[in-house]
């Protein structure tokens, strides 16, 4: 299963640490969705918003017990569903993502990747991983 990432797990530092496969990946985008930063927290949700896009990174062919471990990983706030991303080459695929369900705790303000808090992050959600 092709898993589209958006947020902490777009960085290899952090989905190295979550994931035990080695996976291709790419550039893609998800329309149809916004990610926003959370009001209390270094990590973002996305959304359903039928004018907006997300740029993120597409992981293909997850296997199942990786699958699991992300399930994990984002926790009852997130519900993993699957859309349409197009990958930088033009393709269309089919991936999972996971839609942040707990809107009352986003701001009003877009979550930008060039501002995440990598060290915050790990010491606070990835310490008990693998190298953290």
């Amino acid at each position: 299963m092709h898993i589209f990432t958006y947020g902490s797990l777009m960085f290899p530092e952090i989905w190295q640490r979550v994931v035990r496969g080695d996976y291709l990946s790419a550039p893609a985008v998800a329309s149809g969705y916004a990610r926003y930063a959370l009001a209390d927290d270094s990590y973002p949700g996305m959304i359903v918003s039928e004018k907006a896009s997300v740029e993120g990174v597409l992981y293909f062919d997850v296997d199942a017990q990786d699958l699991a471990v992300l399930d994990a990983f984002e926790g009852s706030e997130y519900r993993r569903d699957s859309i349409d991303v197009v990958i930088n080459s033009g393709e269309s695929a089919i991936a999972c993502t996971y839609i942040f369900m707990a809107e009352q705790r986003l701001s009003d303000l877009p979550w930008e990747p060039k501002g995440f808090q990598m060290s915050r992050f790990i010491d606070s959600y990835c310490h008990d991983k693998l190298g953290g």
